[in-house]
């Protein structure tokens, strides 16, 4: 018996809940967008791994513009915190 796909679909979940604690407890904005740009990440490459890669693509196409709005958010709040 094969437990290794088991233990990789365990460890990519624990790491989804470890980046979505991380995103959401982080008090610096370019971390917590960075986690959970990696945290989007693992989420597809779970669905990869449950046999969906539809649901993987389209999950990456979804959070890649939700990411890129987030970024762009994030430098306008720090060039307003930079003239202040």
């Amino acid at each position: 018996m094969n437990r290794m796909p088991e233990l990789i679909y365990y460890l990519i979940a624990a790491l989804i809940l470890i980046f979505a604690v991380i995103a959401v407890e982080v008090r610096d904005l370019v971390r917590m967008a960075i986690s959970f740009s990696i945290m989007s990440l693992l989420v597809a490459v779970a669905f990869y791994l449950m046999d969906a890669p539809y649901v993987s693509v389209f999950q990456l196409a979804i959070n890649a513009g939700a990411i890129t709005v987030l970024f762009l958010a994030l430098l306008h709040i720090l060039k307003k915190r930079r003239i202040d």
